[in-house]
């Protein structure tokens, strides 16, 4: 098991959620989209959703490349296996409100599989709504409450880990 590349970033998760797409893929998937909400992470082979707890915290990515499959860690909170085809190499983290939030060259285009795992996810979510809580009885500003997001002690963890299987499928309508 070799790491061939590793890519962090934080993305803010407007409406609760963030994309991780294939460079092509630019219209939302409605119904994973919503499956995601139930499940916590769900894609359409093209694009892959992540769903949190709250709205303005940042959440910290890192997806990672391997030689070959990698087995799952046994501490996360969760996880699901996944499949993402990227048939240009370039992997796009989206967020709804905010745009792009980073964007990861694969080693090759082609078909991926993997797992995504999470953590801390319920641990931010109380964080956020003690603050928000907090920010009606105290009467925090705009202000006040950006910095509670910007300083919070705990932030959800999404680890995404993949390895290549196989070339993407070409239609060649020569």
């Amino acid at each position: 098991m070799t790491l061939i590349s590793e890519y962090r970033t934080r993305a803010t998760p407007a409406y609760g959620t963030v994309e991780i797409a294939d460079a092509d893929a630019d219209v939302t998937d409605t119904e994973a989209l919503e499956a995601a909400r139930a499940q916590v992470v769900a894609g359409n082979g093209y694009q892959l959703y992540l769903h949190s707890l709250q709205h303005d915290i940042d959440v910290e990515i890192v997806i990672r490349v391997w030689e070959s499959p990698f087995p799952q860690p046994a501490e996360a909170e969760g996880a699901a296996l996944i499949t993402l085809e990227s048939e240009v190499g370039v992997l796009l983290v989206k967020q709804f409100t905010y745009g792009l939030a980073g964007q990861l060259n694969l080693p090759q285009p082609g078909v991926y599989e993997g797992h995504v795992t999470w953590s801390e996810r319920q641990e931010t979510a109380a964080y956020y709504n003690t603050c928000l809580r907090r920010s009606v009885e105290e009467n925090w500003d705009a202000d006040q409450i950006g910095e509670a997001w910007k300083n919070s002690p705990v932030r959800d963890k999404y680890e995404i880990n993949l390895w290549h299987v196989r070339e993407s499928d070409v239609d060649d309508y020569d």
